[in-house]
């Protein structure tokens, strides 16, 4: 009968001439943790403020709705006084947009600072990781090397 051969043994000392280093693998999981956060505040903030003027916006409407709705004296008054709504609303829709392209214009300026900064974490936690694991092979190869002869 042939002895069949003991795979874990031989699993486990390959696994060890492999090291796994956690904490290059912890560090990476930390920067991607703290760059998601700060994407996320950037969004949160965004939110915030598109909703701030949202609600002014509807606001200013309402009101100017409630006093164009009014009973008016003459027929001539209701025709001036949709023509007046008209003429804030366009104004206001103007004002509006350009305060949200001025939201969207930091969301993506922000966005991009954090995507460099966070491209600059992510390469040097890759450089250092190659270079320990690069000197571990080497040390395990010489040790190798050194138990052959």
């Amino acid at each position: 009968m042939a002895k069949t051969q003991d795979f874990t043994a031989m699993m486990k000392d390959m696994m060890g001439a492999f090291p796994v280093d956690t904490k290059a693998m912890e560090d990476a999981f930390k920067t991607t943790a703290t760059m998601n956060e700060k994407l996320s505040s950037v969004a949160l903030e965004a939110a915030e403020k598109s909703t701030e003027i949202s609600a002014k916006w509807t606001k200013d409407t309402l009101s100017k709705i409630a006093e164009m709705s009014k009973a008016k004296s003459e027929p001539a008054d209701y025709a001036k006084a949709i023509t007046d709504f008209a003429s804030a609303q366009a104004e206001v829709a103007a004002e509006n947009m350009a305060a949200f392209a001025e939201i969207a214009k930091k969301v993506q300026m922000d966005t991009v600072e954090l995507l460099m900064a966070a491209g600059k974490d992510f390469s040097e936690d890759a450089t250092a990781a190659v270079k320990k694991a690069t000197d571990e092979m080497t040390a395990t190869a010489k040790k190798a090397t050194a138990a052959a002869k």
